[in-house]
């Protein structure tokens, strides 16, 4: 069971953390502790299978294929705050993972932790927990504790059968209408396949960076200004000590446009090495921009994508890099990388089908410059089908069915893959 925060946190810190986290069990539990309180099971069933299309286990990059099968519970528990001008308030999250199907030759597909006898031969379950204290005040919060962090410089993974957990602490205030300031101060992480804490580290994709650099501490401080109905606009700087440092600006707008509404999605980061500079030179400015416009239940996006510098993008590991080419597989993130994107969403509810949705894209990618001499290009193609349970005993259950084709001509840092993940979903409201 992970440590719901580290024992390293500064002293003001602990001690605001643990009068969050006492009064939220101390003071008296009023109406408003528990009726603003809420209770959420999830039963998440997932199915995952990667091919990299080598046929042999004994390529220097690992096993030919992943594939795995488990069963996921999470209970999100949260209270509401105790009445007063301060009000107090805690909340849990916690998490279960059992193995329904796994092989030795075909494990480590993320679902579930390797055993600590053999790494190559999946637990049989696994665990995890975390408690956050939160204080309210006004419009400003303080939380310290276990928490899922959603913001441009760290978007927090649950790409699998668990999310990643962040342990640190957050300050965020509203007191001006349309302004939302917010700091946050992270020190430890719970890997979406682990049960244990460990400190926040780089993350490594296709060896860009080394695999063991790791940060005392994660910090990021962020400004979001809504503008009106139609534009919003973000700027946030922050990054990992010792390692990077990272600015981020932002602009989503959106109008509407004959019968249908156009958006746009414009963001910028700028990252380099900061520090003692554990990973090495990090030198990286990336710029990306989705448009989309809607109409009926269709919706046709178009993105691009550009990366400058000598180095590719830097963000965590167990996290999701806030970029448009984003996909299922790939971050198209290479050093030197311009890629472009077409996407097709579909609303089968205005033909008559609600529940169903649809989903296509393909993002192309070129002009890579590897450190290790590598150049060429790479491409994926992502189908995904859902659908939603409208009525009846199983309301809201969701299938999703998500496939994925990854091609590259630069082998010797990343592979080929062919992806199937079927996930089945339930949420059930406690209270």
């Amino acid at each position: 069971m992970s440590a719901p925060f580290s024992p390293r946190s500064p002293r003001t810190l602990r001690g605001l953390g643990a009068l969050a986290l006492c009064g939220g069990f101390v003071a008296p539990a009023p109406a408003a502790f528990l009726e603003d309180g809420s209770a959420r099971l999830e039963a998440r069933t997932v199915y995952f299978n990667r091919d990299f299309r080598d046929g042999s286990s004994a390529n220097p990059q690992g096993a030919s294929k992943r594939e795995e099968a488990a069963q996921g519970f999470i209970l999100d528990l949260r209270s509401g705050y105790t009445e007063g001008a301060l009000g107090f308030g805690v909340d849990t999250l916690a998490m279960l993972g059992i193995k329904l199907d796994s092989s030795p030759a075909d494990s480590n597909s993320g679902l579930l932790p390797s055993s600590g006898h053999d790494p190559r031969r999946s637990v049989d379950q696994y665990a995890k927990a975390g408690v956050a204290g939160k204080m309210r005040f006004s419009q400003t919060q303080f939380r310290y504790g276990a928490m899922l962090p959603d913001m441009p410089l760290l978007k927090y993974n649950d790409g699998r059968l668990l999310p990643t957990l962040f342990h640190g602490a957050q300050l965020t205030s509203e007191e001006i209408a349309g302004l939302r300031l917010s700091a946050t101060r992270l020190e430890r992480y719970t890997a979406r396949d682990s049960s244990d804490a460990q400190d926040i580290r780089l993350h490594c994709k296709n060896k860009r960076y080394a695999c063991d650099t790791t940060g005392n501490r994660f910090d990021a401080y962020q400004l979001d200004y809504q503008v009106n109905d139609g534009l919003l606009l973000q700027y946030a700087q922050g990054g990992l000590r010792n390692v990077y440092r990272q600015r981020y600006l932002g602009a989503v707008g959106k109008r509407q446009l004959g019968a249908g509404k156009l958006s746009a999605d414009l963001r910028w980061f700028d990252s380099e090495d900061a520090g003692a500079a554990r990973a090495g030179k990090i030198d990286n400015r990336a710029l990306s921009l989705l448009l989309a416009y809607a109409e009926g239940g269709h919706t046709l996006s178009a993105g691009w994508q550009r990366m400058n510098g000598a180095s590719s993008m830097p963000y965590l590991d167990g996290s999701n890099p806030y970029l448009a080419n984003y996909l299922q597989v790939n971050d198209f993130a290479n050093p030197e990388e311009r890629s472009w994107q077409l996407r097709y969403d579909f609303d089968l509810r205005s033909v008559g089908v609600p529940g169903l949705s649809f989903m296509t894209r393909y993002v192309n990618g070129d002009h890579i410059r590897l450190a290790n001499g590598d150049e060429g290009k790479e491409w994926e193609r992502d189908i995904e089908l859902k659908y939603v349970v409208q009525s009846g005993r199983f309301k809201d259950l969701s299938l999703r069915l998500r496939n994925a084709t990854y091609r590259t001509d630069f082998e010797r840092s990343a592979r080929d893959v062919d992806e199937v993940r079927l996930i089945a979903s339930y949420n059930l409201s406690l209270f």
